[in-house]
């Protein structure tokens, strides 16, 4: 994300992961998942492209008076299920690499893009590296690409040193961010009141949508979660695989940063996740778009990005990443972009 995101992207960050787990529990829809079509470049269609596309991509949204709603069982029974299943794919996502497309728009009615960059995203067994690929309309040349692999190869070989203070400190961080995203799942199961409010067709597939508003009987004690008591959101979940195909969320009220000082997110931002099947069982984002004003410090900015995700491909944990990228510089071929 561009740097001006910095104070509010937290914010946005903390809702979009959390919307998976939020109230997935209560919430159901039809049909199995299959991934977006890919254009040429591998880039979703559709929901994928430069322009938003609506949820309801092939027939209204239903009455919750329609037939066969979900019972509270039916739905209790799937809260185990659906929050099992994102923890598997939290966990599977960090053995995964893909293609990230990042477009920055202008706002007003009729945006256009003003900044597009296209990454080789690789884990790294502690998070994730960002191998730039195009600039605009400029690809890296091979031996930026090169250094770049270079790099990634040398993150790969300090993490399999487990005696090494530098990847000590790594491997905690990463385990607290995985603690505090545990934390915050649980908060979110308490600070949103769901909804079941009908069905909705969402990428080909039926799908049950939750409206989530925020419960004015939880008390945060953190700042991560009192950002959950400043939105409300939807989502649309399959129930075949109890996964989320869709989350939207809205912010009600302002988001401070730093008590305000650092900055501030503004009332009326968007943000909005796409996820789909990559592998077996295991659904990742495909698709995130921003739309939001607020001020840094003194000066105000506006927001409007979407990023998408394609060419999912596992290479798993350090030690076998290390192959892969190894193998890559010695033959010289790209395994994945086009740099």
């Amino acid at each position: 994300m561009p740097r001006r995101m910095d104070t509010s992207a937290l914010a946005a960050t903390v809702v979009l992961t959390g919307l998976a787990l939020a109230a997935a529990p209560h919430a159901e829809c039809q049909q199995a998942a299959q991934a977006p079509a890919l254009s040429a470049d591998g880039f979703s269609l559709g929901p994928g492209s430069l322009v938003p596309v609506p949820a309801n991509d092939a027939q209204q949204r239903q009455s919750p008076n329609s037939p066969d709603p979900p019972t509270p069982a039916e739905l209790q029974v799937r809260a185990d299920a659906v929050l099992t299943n994102q923890h598997r794919n939290d966990d599977a996502s960090d053995a995964y690499e893909y293609v990230e497309h990042q477009i920055t728009r202008s706002g007003g009615p009729n945006p256009h893009a003003v900044d597009e960059k296209v990454y080789r995203v690789v884990p790294t067994g502690t998070g994730t590296l960002k191998i730039l690929l195009k600039d605009n309309d400029h690809a890296v040349d091979s031996a930026d690409y090169r250094h770049q692999l270079q790099r990634w190869e040398d993150v790969l070989e300090l993490m399999l040193k487990p005696d090494d203070p530098r990847t000590r400190s790594a491997y905690a961080k990463s385990a607290k961010k995985k603690h505090d995203r545990a934390d915050m799942v649980d908060s979110m199961k308490r600070a949103f009141i769901p909804r079941w409010v009908g069905r909705e067709t969402v990428n080909g597939r039926l799908c049950d949508v939750i409206q989530l508003d925020p419960n004015p009987a939880f008390r945060p004690h953190s700042i991560l979660q009192d950002v959950l008591t400043r939105v409300s959101a939807e989502i649309w979940v399959d129930p075949d695989s109890n996964q989320l195909v869709r989350g939207e969320a809205h912010v009600t009220r302002d988001l401070s940063v730093g008590g305000g000082i650092l900055g501030k997110l503004y009332r009326g931002g968007v943000f909005s996740i796409e996820q789909a099947e990559v592998a077996p069982g295991i659904w990742l984002p495909t698709r995130y778009q921003y739309d939001f004003s607020g001020r840094k410090f003194l000066f105000t900015f506006e927001i409007h990005q979407i990023i998408q995700m394609a060419q999912y491909r596992r290479v798993g944990p350090p030690n076998e990443a290390l192959g892969v990228v190894k193998n890559e510089l010695a033959s010289g071929k790209p395994a994945t972009g086009d740099p």
